[in-house]
């Protein structure tokens, strides 16, 4: 069992004066067998009330407005969670070919099945369907285990290489992405070899030294806010892996929100009034409750301005990519 203290800070900055600032966040870590949420508080300079529901998917949602002017809005998530050792995928399990007879089961993930405006069945990504097929074992879990290495091996790394509203036809022509594109592709892949699929978004907390693959994740946002997918095996339920990564997830994996892609799990995403361009930044803090010393240490990544101040007519929309 892994502790974390978790401090997400999303701050806008506004070239001249806004109004009428209306937010929504998925901040709040879940709850569930494998994770538990100890505490979460919300705040908001300038300072509102935030209201909150539970959506369909099972996520915290808060709601804030700021109605007066102002030229910059900062939102600052604390959160403690504790973090249980997930489940992993199964050595053996129901084949592919037997996918087809358990309709009626899979039938209940339609949703989690069905092509999204991120996640398009594209013709393009057939051939890389039909590779990992031949590659994998014959299992739903061995071609889940196959698709996330692929991932891993034929797309690279690289941030600005596409932006929040990308989908996957992109990435396919680029090679390239962030977290959120790899999560999207690996839904695709997933769904359109018959295998339910959702969206997670959530925390890498960094590893310590001498963490396997601790080189990868320097590269890979891995200590901000990330992205990656859990799929639906037979027999087994739902199992994490992340595609940036190339791996399943491990306790370090803190889960926020689930949906069919990006555009149900956003951590921020508001709209404001005023001619205004906007400049975003986003810091994520973990800290481990202890080390093997008994001390507490933090990890910090303090992330650089994203994108490029931009004026538009209102109202403006504002969100943050995954990294």
């Amino acid at each position: 069992m892994n502790r974390y203290r978790i401090v997400h800070v999303t701050e806008f900055r506004y070239d001249g004066p806004v109004s009428e600032s209306y937010n929504e966040v998925r901040l709040r870590p879940r709850q569930d067998e494998e994770q538990t949420c100890v505490s979460f508080r919300l705040e908001t300079v300038p300072g509102s009330r935030p209201t909150s529901y539970v959506d369909a998917a099972g996520n915290w949602v808060h709601r804030f407005n700021v109605l007066a002017e102002h030229r910059r809005l900062r939102v600052v998530a604390n959160s403690e969670v504790l973090v249980h050792v997930p489940r992993a995928l199964p050595a053996v399990g129901a084949s592919l070919a037997g996918l087809d007879g358990l309709a009626d089961e899979l039938d209940e993930y339609f949703d989690l099945l069905a092509p999204t405006v991120y996640t398009p069945h594209v013709p393009e990504l057939r051939s890389l369907v039909d590779e990992i097929e031949r590659q994998c074992d014959g299992t739903a879990a061995g071609f889940a285990r196959r698709a996330v290495v692929e991932i891993r091996r034929r797309f690279r790394y690289e941030k600005g290489a596409t932006h929040v509203q990308s989908s996957i036809e992109d990435v396919l022509g680029t090679g390239a992405g962030v977290c959120q594109d790899f999560a999207h592709l690996l839904l695709a892949v997933l769904r359109m070899r018959g295998l339910p699929a959702r969206y997670v978004s959530g925390y890498l907390a960094p590893g310590g030294v001498g963490v396997d693959g601790g080189a990868v994740e320097e590269v890979s946002g891995g200590q901000a806010s990330h992205a990656w997918a859990e799929v639906y095996v037979p027999e087994a339920g739902w199992i994490g892996l992340d595609p940036t990564l190339g791996r399943e997830v491990c306790p370090r994996h803190v889960r926020v929100a689930y949906g069919r892609d990006y555009g149900d799990a956003a951590p921020v995403r508001g709209v404001y009034k005023g001619h205004a361009g906007q400049r975003l930044s986003v810091d994520v803090r973990v800290r481990p409750a202890l080390d093997s010393d008994g001390w507490e240490h933090l990890r910090e990544t303090a992330a650089g301005p994203v994108g490029e101040p931009r004026g538009e007519e209102p109202p403006q929309q504002q969100q943050q990519q995954q990294q």
